[in-house]
């Protein structure tokens, strides 16, 4: 049951659209513009540098608030079984999901990257750094192509297999396999655009929000 209430905490805070806030001080309402998208990318191409680098930090640290507040909360209950920072990782996913199907936007949201990374982040700090390191890499690699969907898809594939190297093959491993499943869905799109080889580049330039 504390997985089930881990999940309901997290996906509240990840129901804060940092995207649809920042686009509201810039009185724009992001969903018009752009793709449409509530994330990172489209804040960037939409309403700029600034606005795209505050709504990627804020994606992040939402999910990065949900793990520890849960674990704060229900950590006690992981005796159970067994697996530590479980109940911080539940609180996270939760925190994704809830970026991605906000409840008040007609479960339209973002596609989870960003609040991915948090996850990422707070997992790995406290068990196994390593896995930041090689899922950076890799991302790193793919965001030289200036394709912001493969280096998106490169950090939520990478992330289950990064687990499976380092041994841990348990329920940890499974949420990583879901969360990328989730992802992966969300990016169907840009997968195509990729294979079409007309999928947008990386550019700091902002679009023409009547486009």
């Amino acid at each position: 049951m504390f997985r089930i209430f881990c999940i309901i905490v997290g996906y509240f805070i990840g129901c804060i659209q940092s995207a649809y806030i920042v686009g509201k001080f810039y009185k724009v309402d992001i969903r018009n513009y752009g793709s449409g998208n509530l994330g990172t990318t489209n804040a960037l191409r939409v309403l700029g540098k600034r606005a795209g680098l505050i709504t990627f930090v804020c994606d992040i640290a939402k999910s990065i608030v949900a793990f520890f507040l849960t674990q704060f909360l229900f950590g006690h209950l992981e005796g159970s079984v067994g697996i530590p920072y479980l109940a911080g990782l539940y609180g996270a996913f939760g925190a994704v999901l809830g970026h991605i199907f906000p409840f008040y936007l007609k479960f339209k949201g973002g596609k989870g990257i960003a609040s991915t990374i948090g996850l990422i982040l707070s997992y790995a700090l406290c068990t196994d750094p390593k896995i930041i390191i090689l899922i950076a890499v890799i991302a790193l690699s793919c965001l030289c192509t200036r394709y912001v969907s493969l280096a998106s898809l490169a950090i939520v594939i990478t992330y289950p297999i990064s687990l499976f190297i380092c041994g841990i093959r348990n329920e940890v491993f499974i949420l990583a396999i879901v969360i990328c499943i989730i992802t992966v869905v969300r990016h169907r799109s840009n997968i195509q655009r990729l294979i079409n080889h007309n999928e947008n580049k990386l550019s700091f330039k902002k679009t023409n929000k009547g486009s």
